[in-house]
């Protein structure tokens, strides 16, 4: 089991703030999780539209779209963070 932890928007479109999944086999990398998760269901997709603009982190660490996300206890999406 994975837990997925969503922050900002994209929890607010998803209409959960965390929840533990099995992974499909197909996830390899953070590209292919957002285009798995956008096929279930409306509120995903919603929140992940903009997918080149969603931040992932695996355990706390950045990674790129296209890096191996491995076998993770934990996966954080977000939005662009601003500051000021």
């Amino acid at each position: 089991m994975t837990k997925l932890v969503y922050f900002a928007w994209v929890r607010e479109r998803i209409g959960a703030s965390e929840e533990e999944i099995d992974l499909p086999e197909s996830v390899k990398t953070g590209a292919d999780l957002l285009t798995w998760m956008k096929t279930r269901g409306e509120n995903y997709e919603a929140a992940l539209a903009m997918d080149n603009a969603i931040r992932i982190a695996v355990d706390q660490e950045h990674v790129e779209h296209d890096e191996p996300l491995g076998s993770p206890r934990e996966i954080a999406l977000f939005p662009p963070m601003t500051g000021g």
